[in-house]
């Protein structure tokens, strides 16, 4: 649904977008992270036909870049960061005129729909600059899906957005999926990233690495296996660390912490071996590593140098 080989964005003296290759998958919602200046909003804005790029090719929906544009963003939803809606016209009369301009069938049905969705059905009369920057960025979401868009890119939908608006927004992009729509989400909100997104990219100009967050925790970090022990002896160490599929192994607090590549499979052999020990095993669980501790090593070590 959306492919780019080498694409590239320069302005001036300064390289916003570096060789990204990347494919994502129809009805993938893909997770597109980065730090502020690292050119995901160039990236979106090239991929939706707004500007054009500097190097590489790109096909979006069936069409390519730079030569189907027109085409390309009848087939594209946007929401930008800072998205402009006319103030002085109500919310439903801010759809009524996208509706036009998409030429989209049943408008009153379609503008209806997606305020009722978002929360805003009761407010559709007022003047979009009476609302508040939540519920702006509610309308402009409806406004990016109201021509019911194969692809749609969303750059920061739940910013602004108290707690509860937010898990809304997060249901509609579930939502969204479900229907077989594929979504683009750049995002700084990382358990928001997390649990909506099947894969993800962490990129800075360049792409640092790219797959599922549960293979990128395990391929920089491993899973780590602790086990919770009635009391510790030196001798429960060694014997993990004899283990040949143990990457690594410490005491913290009485505590034993084993990093394996596949736990279920190595488990057993590693109560076996601690209860041989003398180990008074009290119960097993797993340290989970974070997205946010994903993103950190990538961004600060400069990643793999390509996908995962």
């Amino acid at each position: 649904m959306i492919k780019t080989e080498g694409l590239g964005k320069q302005f001036d003296e300064i390289r916003a977008v570096e060789g990204l290759t990347l494919e994502v998958q129809a009805g993938e919602v893909f997770g597109f992270l980065g730090p502020n200046g690292a050119g995901k909003t160039t990236t979106v804005r090239m991929l939706s036909g707004l500007i054009a790029p500097s190097q590489g090719k790109a096909w979006v929906a069936g069409c390519q870049i730079g030569v189907q544009d027109q085409l390309l963003r009848a087939r594209v939803g946007v929401l930008t960061e800072t998205p402009g809606l006319y103030d002085r016209l109500s919310a439903e009369r801010n759809l009524h005129f996208f509706a036009q301009l998409y030429a989209v069938e049943h408008a009153q049905q379609q503008v209806e729909r997606y305020l009722r969705m978002l929360g805003l059905w009761d407010r559709r009369a007022e003047p979009a600059g009476t609302f508040s920057k939540g519920m702006r960025q509610k309308l402009a979401i409806a406004r990016a899906v109201l021509h019911e868009p194969q692809v749609l890119f969303l750059d920061e939908p739940t910013s602004g957005l108290d707690p509860e608006m937010a898990r809304l927004v997060r249901d509609f992009i579930s939502e969204l999926k479900h229907e077989g729509r594929t979504i683009f989400l750049c995002t700084h909100n990382l358990p928001e990233a997390d649990a909506l997104c099947d894969r993800i990219a962490v990129f800075n100009v360049k792409l640092l690495a790219m797959d599922t967050p549960a293979a990128l925790r395990r391929d920089l970090f491993g899973r780590t296996v602790v086990f919770h022990l009635a009391s510790f002896q030196p001798q429960f160490l060694e014997r993990v660390r004899a283990y040949p599929f143990v990457r690594q192994a410490r005491q913290v607090d009485g505590k034993l912490l084993v990093t394996l590549d596949d736990p279920e499979a190595q488990n057993p052999a590693l109560v076996q071996g601690l209860v041989e020990a003398g180990a008074s095993i009290q119960f097993v669980g797993e340290l989970r590593r974070s997205l946010e501790d994903v993103y950190l090593r990538l961004v600060h070590e400069g990643g793999n140098g390509g996908a995962a």
